[in-house]
């Protein structure tokens, strides 16, 4: 009698971008993989709303951090992600943004790749250009910036990286913020950016209490005393240009009026 040997399914694991927030912003791409996912890892930013409609075979596991909590160290996230792929699951990491954007995608992929598990990435809208979109202020402009940084905002920089910044001139963007913005400012004033560079902040880019607070460097601590992450922070001539030359900043979500704090310079 022949007998026939069943051939071990291979499991993969896919890194999704999911953008800022609304799954309608999530890529074609994402969409698909994470119909077609058994397992998804995710992160408090991004479509977590959703996730039910979005992959309804699947089953969920919250690896979100938030400041200074961590419930599930990354090196524990990258070996759980290896062992499920390892039995056969199609494995869907979920983060907010792009995964190789402060995402800590480099590291899961190399975990991936080490492990010898078959391993994608699917990009996604990053926060940095998104959410300050969203809030009408290009990163870049003609004859205005040419050039945008983007700066992780978890932990004060050195002095050097301060003065790189102020001389690079266009747009600095920083994401997470908030708790460094005394020290980001007194930074760059000491390296030489002008009090009366504009700045803003927009707070939860993309949600229905989407706020933006403008202010100049020189005011932008005290103006922005009540703001909280998830927030873009962003630097530069760019931030007088929202919504259009001499008018408010606008909050360019469909469907919703305009929430700003304007503040004096």
């Amino acid at each position: 009698m022949l007998t026939r040997t069943r051939t071990p399914k291979t499991g993969r694991i896919t890194l999704v971008g999911g953008g800022p927030g609304p799954a309608d912003l999530l890529t074609l791409r994402a969409a698909r993989a994470l119909a077609a996912a058994d397992l998804v890892y995710f992160d408090r930013l991004g479509p977590t709303r959703d996730l039910a409609e979005l992959a309804p075979h699947a089953s969920f596991v919250d690896v979100g951090k938030t400041p200074g909590r961590h419930l599930v160290p990354q090196d524990d996230i990258q070996r759980r992600m290896v062992e499920a792929a390892r039995t056969g699951l199609h494995v869907v990491r979920l983060k907010g943004g792009d995964p190789f954007v402060f995402g800590r995608g480099g590291e899961e992929v190399a975990a991936a790749v080490a492990a010898g598990i078959p391993v994608t990435v699917v990009p996604g809208i990053s926060s940095a250009v998104a959410v300050p979109g969203a809030a009408g202020i290009p990163v870049t402009h003609r004859n205005v910036s040419h050039l945008f940084t983007v700066v992780s905002g978890h932990a004060p920089l050195e002095p050097h990286e301060y003065r790189h910044l102020a001389g690079l001139g266009g747009t600095i963007v920083v994401l997470m913020g908030i708790g460094t913005l005394p020290q980001l400012v007194a930074g760059l004033r000491l390296a030489g950016l002008a009090n009366v560079t504009p700045v803003a902040v927009v707070e939860r880019g993309f949600s229905h209490t989407q706020r933006t607070t403008t202010a100049t460097l020189g005011s932008i601590v005290n103006a922005a005393s009540k703001c909280r992450n998830p927030a873009v922070i962003v630097i530069g001539d760019v931030v007088a240009l929202a919504g259009g030359a001499e008018l408010p900043v606008a909050d360019f979500l469909s469907g919703r009026l305009p929430h700003t704090a304007r503040q004096p310079a």
